[in-house]
């Protein structure tokens, strides 16, 4: 028999539709992806979404700066504590952490009756009613609606040595990191030369005592406006033609440098630093899609009537960051996962399904 309905993701997105649809005695399913996964382990796809990845979050409601230690040892199960609670550690943060907050809300949309699958969606068919889906392991389901909440994965350049230091000084993100202790009167690297890059060097200018905004070219793609902006700026310095070669640090201190090169000469230089920021943009996770469902140009999926979270499929709804290329926050992505519970409830009830 059909599923009601089944969503595809496991960030704020996912699991508040899970909530949303449970409450509405939906009993969705959600396949939160193959935690065993290398390709996920690499893209930063594995259960939980970019959160998990994540230490300090301070700008999600209802978490404020103060010690919630107590009551997260109570409130969340022994098998969902981060490492640093299980093992005593010294606590990194006071309010909450990206994980912590990940699997408090998985575990709402559970305790409210919603399913969950430890599997990746490979394939779906959304050329006939019901849909079906095919997961890694060959299993196929079928879905009056579907909720497509798998969000989009930062790029990143590919050094083992930004990899090492991701949460210890390298982000993707200045709006979920930049206030963080470590970066506040330091220098700061950002890479990328579009609106995105400039945007966030402005933003990080908040905090740090410079950003060094590495460019590899001679001008920077970005609009006139945020150029303007840039150059107008005393705290960033724009260093024209330069990539980075290495990023260097220490384990307990994080990144503590980063060597740029630059491309026309071969020179390099180390540049002390706290931390490095990329903005060279993100891929939205669609691939297992198939072309199925309208995309932007830029891979996004496209919400095809204003206000609503509905795709170019009818019974296809999607939410969060793999269809929002502009806000990319948890908060506005948990803002749409609840839109497209209610749209795709409302679509069985009109259609008779439920």
């Amino acid at each position: 028999m059909p599923e009601n309905v089944i969503i595809i993701g496991s960030g704020p997105a996912a699991w508040t539709a899970a909530i949303y649809a449970a409450r509405a005695n939906l009993k969705p399913l959600v396949f939160q992806g193959n935690p065993n996964d290398r390709k996920n382990q690499e893209n930063g796809t594995l259960p939980l979404g970019q959160l998990a990845l994540t230490t300090e979050v301070e700008n999600f409601p209802s978490w404020p700066a103060g010690d919630t230690r107590q009551y997260l040892k109570t409130a969340l199960k022994e098998e969902d504590q981060p490492y640093w609670v299980t093992d005593n550690k010294e606590q990194p943060t006071h309010g909450i952490n990206g994980p912590e907050l990940m699997a408090l809300m998985r575990q709402q949309a559970v305790q409210a009756g919603t399913r969950i699958e430890s599997k990746d969606v490979t394939k779906v068919d959304l050329k006939k009613r019901p849909f079906t889906l095919t997961t890694h392991d060959g299993q196929t389901t079928e879905a009056h609606t579907l909720i497509i909440a798998t969000g989009a994965r930062a790029n990143y350049l590919g050094l083992p040595s930004e990899e090492a230091y991701k949460n210890k000084g390298v982000s993707a993100c200045a709006v979920c990191d930049g206030a963080l202790p470590r970066f506040r009167g330091k220098t700061i690297v950002v890479v990328g030369g579009g609106d995105s890059a400039v945007e966030e060097a402005g933003y990080l200018t908040k905090f740090a005592s410079d950003v060094q905004l590495l460019v590899r070219r001679d001008k920077l793609r970005a609009s006139k406006v945020m150029v303007d902006r840039a150059k107008a700026n005393s705290k960033i310095n724009i260093r024209w033609h330069h990539e980075v070669d290495e990023v260097l640090g220490e384990d307990k201190k994080g990144v503590t440098a980063v060597r740029v090169k630059n491309n026309q000469t071969g020179e390099k230089v180390e540049v002390p630093a706290a931390g490095l920021f990329l903005a060279i943009g993100h891929t939205p996770n669609t691939a297992f899609l198939g072309s199925q469902v309208e995309l932007h140009p830029t891979g996004y999926i496209k919400w095809t009537t204003l206000g609503r979270t509905y795709t170019s499929v009818e019974g296809v709804f999607a939410a969060g960051d793999v269809a929002d290329d502009y806000y990319k926050q948890a908060i506005s992505a948990a803002g749409t996962g609840c839109m497209a519970a209610l749209d795709a409830e409302r679509f069985l009830g009109h259609h008779g399904l439920v």
